[in-house]
């Protein structure tokens, strides 16, 4: 390429040759993302039309994906096809029984059959007791467990053949008023053991269980009843008394039970079978499930009685879907209003454009066809086009059909959802495959500043990407990562306090309008998210974190005494900057420190009405805002003080960043080089020692700048390093707050705690279809604001503080009609 460059600029080019190159990368730049956002879209028609189908297979009934299907992530970690499972604690399911005993109803759960279901009636009890009664191993008898304060009554009924003994207990049950809640029933080991795997016995067994089948079905109508499929057996672990007892039989006893049910009201439980399958290892006797598969069992159970009353985000599964709120269908309404307005505005002006056009050419037609109207050269070259109404109006019904996209994808059953699944190898060959395709796209800038523009959107890219991984894995629970994943959050506030201070340091704007502009650029797409998601301005943690800290900085800084800067000389000028800066960081920190050290407060301050609703969550807790606060309270602050270090290194000539040589020379460098390295690996070193998250929070505020400054000086101390940057991590950089936000709903899934799925059973492919999907939305919701803001937040200051009323006005009146004011 370099060569070809060389020999064009040898030889007399024509002007077209000039403008050849350029002129085609930029449209090939242009053209592939249109065209990869076209893909997009007709991928998205694709998959709605393909869930819409099996919709209408299915009834997009999460319960019976539950019990019918589902695979092993990784290492025993069972997975149901299509929604979440919530793992239950003894706490949460004592508190799903209170909260049925509060509905006024029976917890009232039988299981019914031989030994196997005697083990499910053992792990539910231990699930769900305080003190774990004491029941004999081998019991051919009924079993209860009662506890009065939660109304629950858990019984087990010995019923090892399908005779007609089952037969009475369901016609009693039948003719019952009141019945239980759930009934598991299920049996066929019993029969092949005292038949030795006789045919005669499979026959009477299907006739027996169509005997009972009708009673079956009517208890169907007014309770759950599972048939729970035999699981399979390990033959060679099998006492000499069961060796009847074959695969093969339980095979052609389940497939009986399958064709007398079909069609019952009787639901067939079919993923313990799988659950059992793939933890075979843990049958002890070779008959009886080991305690992966009982866990596993017991937690289907759980999530199929209790979800749909608890409501957890990671449990999916028989989970009724969140009412629509009026708020979003009128945000709906004037988002899909605005194309149509679009449309009829355009067929009006084509309209009179033509009639327009008409007569000129009828009153003029001895006029010089190709000559320029209004008396312009041919030559004379066009102005940049200004976003005109019709691209506002077209961008608000583009965002309008997005919204669409995400509420599909967050707030219907339209879509399947799973489980996160964390391992190393799934957390770090993403990371590594995303750093090789960085390193593989670098290239040079004219840029040598530290931290100049091209560094920082690639230190934002780079460190997004790693926050995406890291929340598609469910990286939390492993200590070290999570530390780790502190210190790029804290970073970006860093890099808000540098790039902002620098700005004002400049003496560049520092009116309500540059605070207006920066306010809604930040807070557009998550003040739309929270009308239509129906989530609370705090759910998205990271935007008001930024927002806060932003205005603090801003207020921090106006406030007199004000930097200046001479007319004819950079600020760096006067000494009072230095002092009046100081001064500030001072009392910030200090204020900060105040708010810290008081918890009460700090309540007392961010509850105060109106702008509680700005800090609390949807359970009107201000916690979780004192927690995201005081983790990062002074990560900005750190960048404001890093940045007038650095200009005052600069001014006195300490560091030389004007050209592409090293900051420093001789042994100076390598000395601090020497010191960076040990900041990062301390810091590493440190995360890895500590044992617990409460402990390595509390440190957190006070040694995070220890890497990010370590970052910093190995990354720009050499100017070969500072002036290459990879393209491939600042594109990313440039749409950074749309990933991190457009995360929650349209690539992970039920408000972060799972991940969307597009195609079932495959994740390679499900990932990296959603993530085409989730990066093409990004990137023009980020074009989306581009064209937005100037209409809204214009530089003219009157004009901008009116359109921020008008924009405020809805929001105060959503704010008055939830009470908030």
């Amino acid at each position: 390429m370099a060569e070809n460059r060389s020999h064009c600029s040898d030889s007399v080019p024509s002007s077209s040759s000039k403008i050849q190159l350029p002129v085609i990368e930029e449209l090939n730049l242009y053209v592939n993302s249109k065209i990869a956002k076209i893909i997009a879209t007709g991928v998205v028609i694709c998959f709605i039309s393909y869930h819409g189908f099996l919709h209408a297979v299915d009834g997009g009934d999460s319960c019976h994906r539950l019990l019918s299907d589902g695979r092993f992530q990784g290492s025993l970690v069972w997975q149901p096809y299509g929604c979440m499972l919530h793992t239950y604690s003894n706490t949460d399911s004592r508190r799903c029984m209170r909260y049925v005993a509060f509905l006024k109803q029976q917890n009232h759960i039988v299981f019914l059959g031989d030994s196997r279901i005697r083990q499910l009636f053992y792990a539910m009890v231990k699930q769900v007791a305080v003190s774990h009664p004491k029941f004999p191993e081998v019991a051919h008898e009924e079993l209860h467990y009662n506890d009065t304060n939660l109304h629950l009554n858990i019984e087990f009924f010995w019923r090892p053949v399908m005779d007609l003994q089952v037969d009475k207990l369901l016609n009693q049950w039948k003719r019952s008023k009141v019945l239980p809640k759930l009934i598991v029933i299920g049996s066929a080991t019993h029969t092949i053991k005292i038949s030795n795997g006789s045919s005669l016995a499979l026959e009477e067994y299907k006739k027996n269980l169509t005997h009972i089948a009708s009673a079956l079905h009517q208890i169907g109508n007014k309770t759950r009843v599972l048939w729970m499929l035999q699981d399979p057996v390990v033959p060679e672990r099998l006492k000499p008394e069961r060796a009847a007892i074959t695969n093969d039989q339980l095979d052609l006893y389940n497939m009986a039970a399958m064709e007398v049910l079909y069609g019952t009201n009787v639901q067939l439980w079919s993923s313990s079978r799988l659950v059992a399958q793939g933890s075979v290892a843990g049958f002890t006797d070779g008959l009886h499930a080991g305690d992966v598969a009982v866990k596993y069992d017991t937690q289907i159970l759980l999530n199929l009685y209790c979800n749909d009353h608890l409501n957890f985000n990671d449990g999916t599964c028989c989970n009724s879907r969140e009412a629509v709120t009026m708020t979003q269908i009128a945000t709906f309404a004037a988002l899909c209003s605005c194309p149509i307005i679009m449309i009829a505005v355009s067929v009006r002006q084509w309209f009179c454009a033509s009639h327009h056009v008409e007569g000129i050419i009828t009153s003029d037609t001895n006029g010089e066809a190709g000559q320029p109207l209004n008396g312009e050269s041919s030559g004379t070259s066009k102005k940049s086009k200004q976003p005109s109404p019709q691209d506002f109006l077209m961008a608000l019904g583009k965002l309008g059909l997005m919204m669409g996209y995400f509420f599909l994808c967050d707030r219907t059953s339209l879509f399947m959802k799973e489980n996160k699944y964390f391992s190393q190898l799934n957390f770090w060959l993403p990371l590594g495959y995303v750093f090789a395709l960085g390193l593989f796209f670098t290239e040079d800038t004219s840029q040598t500043r530290l931290l100049h523009r091209d560094m920082t959107d690639e230190w934002k890219g780079w460190m997004q990407l790693v926050i995406l991984i890291y929340h598609m894995t469910g990286a939390s629970q492993t200590l070290p990562i999570y530390m780790h994943i502190r210190v790029l959050v804290s970073a970006y506030l860093f890099l808000t306090g540098y790039g902002h201070f620098s700005y004002y340091w400049n003496g560049r704007d520092m009116g309500i309008v540059r605070y207006c502009q920066v306010m809604f650029r930040i807070n557009f797409l998550v003040v739309v998210l929270c009308l239509v998601m129906n989530r609370p301005y705090q759910f998205y943690y990271f935007v008001p974190l930024i927002s806060f800290w932003y205005t603090v900085m801003h207020v921090t800084l106006v406030l007199p005494p004000r930097i200046t800067r001479p007319a004819h000389a950079n600020s760096e000028a006067s000494p009072f900057n230095y002092l009046y800066s100081i001064i500030k960081f001072i009392g910030l920190g200090g204020f900060i420190t105040v708010l810290f050290l008081s918890e009460v407060f700090f309540e007392k301050i961010f509850v105060m009405k109106p702008w509680k609703a700005l800090f609390v969550t949807t359970d009107d807790d201000i916690h979780e805002w004192w927690f995201r606060w005081q983790l990062d309270r002074y990560s900005l602050l750190y960048g404001m003080v890093f940045c007038l270090l650095y200009h005052g290194l600069t001014q006195y000539g300490i560091i030389d960043d004007k050209s592409g040589s090293n900051l420093m020379g001789g042994r100076l460098a390598l000395l601090v080089s020497c010191v960076a390295t040990i900041f990062i690996v301390s810091y590493t070193t440190m995360a890895l020692l500590c044992t617990n998250k409460p402990d390595c929070n509390e440190i957190h505020p006070y040694v995070v700048w220890v890497p990010i400054l370590g970052y910093i000086v190995l990354r720009n101390l050499v100017g070969i390093l500072r002036t290459r940057y990879s393209s491939f991590f600042a594109w990313f950089g440039r749409i950074s707050l749309e990933l991190f936000v457009c995360q929650y709903h349209i690539w992970l899934a039920a408000d972060t705690h799972g991940v969307l799925v597009l195609i079932p059973s495959y994740p390679v492919a499900n990932v990296l279809v959603t993530s085409f999907i989730f990066i093409c939305v990004c990137h023009e919701i980020h074009h989306i604001t581009n064209v937005i803001t100037p209409f809204l937040v214009p530089n003219d200051s009157r004009r901008a503080v009116r359109n921020l009323i008008v924009f405020a006005i809805p929001l105060l009146a959503i704010g008055v009609h939830d009470g908030i004011f």
